[in-house]
């Protein structure tokens, strides 16, 4: 096993994690174990950091993974990554704008932010791990050039 494998592998297991801790704190919001939910939903946070420092840093030295499927099934791939890629994002603004409602007190808000952006948080998963399967278990990809080689000519 290499690092085109360990890295996307690593990243996607904490993907998980975090989904996991985010239905796990939501379970402990509804039973007001609101103690436990702000660490499990911290721990979800730290957890989806850890993945997109995996991620980036991924991307910048190493590269990221080119579609090793079939050619007729690429038009497929590409726009279930664009709508995983449109998630995650809109899933990254939701939970910072969630989390620091939960600080600031505003809890009415917050409650309304968060189940929203859970849901997209699921679905962002979900498709992160789709997507990982289709690149590294059912069709291998091979690299592409590492940013950082693209920006300094290497």
């Amino acid at each position: 096993m290499d690092w085109y494998f360990i890295f996307p592998t690593v990243s996607t297991t904490f993907i998980v994690i975090s989904a996991v801790l985010v239905a796990i704190g939501w379970g402990l919001a509804i039973k007001r174990r609101l103690d436990a939910h702000k660490k499990v939903m911290i721990a979800a946070a730290i957890a989806a950091i850890l993945f997109f420092i995996i991620y980036s840093s991924r991307t910048v030295i190493i590269g990221n993974t080119a579609w090793g499927g079939p050619d007729s099934l690429k038009p497929y791939y590409l726009t279930f990554l664009l709508f995983h890629i449109v998630l995650a994002t809109v899933a990254a603004v939701f939970g910072i704008t969630t989390l620091v409602l939960g600080f600031k007190s505003k809890y009415a808000k917050h409650r309304k932010w968060g189940r929203i952006t859970s849901i997209i948080w699921f679905f962002t998963a979900i498709t992160g791990v789709a997507v990982y399967v289709l690149l590294y278990l059912m069709y291998p990809g091979g690299h592409t050039k590492p940013v950082i080689d693209a920006i300094f000519g290497w």
